[in-house]
Order: structure tokens, then sequence, then C-alpha cells
């Protein structure tokens, strides 16, 4: 009986992110991404590129020292 609530549970959970899912796709609108004027679109190289810099911008930020024990 358990196992049976259970899986009725999934089913009912993947009925509602189906639906969720297809609402978002169907509305057509993509996020705009950071540091885009609105209106333009970039290539896969560019957006490989703006990747990459984000990247090394997070990888150069100082990691926070911990304090040490007096």
């Amino acid at each position: 009986m358990r196992a049976v609530f259970s899986i009725v549970g999934l089913v009912v959970v993947l009925a509602i992110v189906g639906v969720l899912a297809k609402k978002q796709l169907s509305a057509g609108v993509a996020p705009q991404a950071a540091g885009t004027m609105p209106g333009t679109t970039m290539t896969p190289q560019q957006q490989v590129q703006q990747f990459q810099k984000a990247a090394e911008a997070a990888m150069q930020q100082p990691r926070p020292q911990p304090e040490e024990p007096k």
C-alpha cells in the first residue's frame, strides 16, 4: 500500500513538473544574457568567451582566510 502511494505521488509530481516545463517552453522568451544589450544576440563563440571570462574572474577572487584561534 505504501509503495502504491509513493508511485502515485511520483507520477503527480512528474505531471506538475511537465506542465510547468511546457508552460515555460511555450512562452518563447529566453532570458537575457548578463552584460548584453537588449535586442542583440550572441554567437556560440561569444557565449563561450563570456563564460570563460566569468570563470576566470571568479577564480581570481581571493578566498576568505579563516580566523586564527587566540
